[in-house]
């Protein structure tokens, strides 16, 4: 079903994991540190990673960071004690797809896990703004190959791997209300499962993006009861 890479420095920790895992018909390795991990990225091709953020001696949010450098798609789920919200929430920012808190249901983790991957599945969408290379909209532009946000003044928009999924859901859906769990099922990698709230600190985030533009208006609507709405006329560019 899949090979799962499990970064923990506690030994008894993987190997938890691992029976929860296995079977459930994945294939799961272990390192015990962040450069193993990298180590092992570089040499092996896997489905998903998951990464605990409190390792011995390291931090795990700088190699989560290093990771998205090179590997965009692959999926991570990350592992926080209780209590760390500022932690979890800075490593959805930083392009992780959910997390786990520790201690935590062997069963949890395996409804995550196959949650993640089959979200990670492209989606087809048929819709014809799908097929365009280029996006604009009120004189901004999302490039959809490049993955990048132009300012109606040409300034480049740095955006996370999760801000341009989630964009990308919402600009080729224009003027349609859309609920977390269509924005998740819609978005190309998965940010966590419908019953957390990580989409909306996302959301939030791609919000505060657009008010670099003192002239642009609020794109993002929510939609009481339901989610959000992408409230702009969206051209092929």
């Amino acid at each position: 079903m899949g090979k799962i890479l499990v970064v923990d420095d506690e030994p008894e920790l993987c190997s938890l994991v691992r029976r929860c895992l296995e079977p459930g018909g994945f294939s799961v390795s272990t390192a015990l540190t962040g450069k193993d991990m990298l180590k092992e990225m570089g040499q092996d091709t896997y489905d998903l990673v998951i990464l605990d953020l409190n390792l011995q001696g390291e931090d795990g949010l700088t190699y989560l960071k290093e990771l998205r450098k090179d590997q965009q798609q692959v999926p991570v789920i990350i592992l926080t004690a209780r209590g760390e919200p500022i932690e979890r929430v800075v490593g959805l920012e930083l392009g992780a797809d959910d997390y786990v808190s520790k201690p935590f249901e062997p069963r949890e983790l395996l409804a995550r896990v196959r949650t993640v991957l089959r979200r990670a599945k492209p989606t087809d969408q048929p819709q014809e703004l799908n097929k365009q290379k280029k996006l604009v909209f009120e004189g901004w532009e999302l490039d959809m190959n490049s993955r990048e946000l132009t300012t109606p003044s040409g300034e480049k928009v740095k955006l996370t791997t999760a801000q341009f999924d989630i964009l990308a859901v919402l600009v080729t859906h224009p003027n349609e209300p859309l609920n977390r769990d269509q924005i998740l099922d819609l978005a190309r990698n998965r940010m966590g499962t419908p019953f957390d709230r990580s989409i909306d600190v996302h959301v939030g985030h791609l919000r505060k993006k657009f008010q670099i533009d003192s002239q642009s208006q609020e794109f993002i609507k929510t939609v009481h009861g339901i989610g959000y709405l992408f409230s702009a006329d969206v051209k092929p560019g």
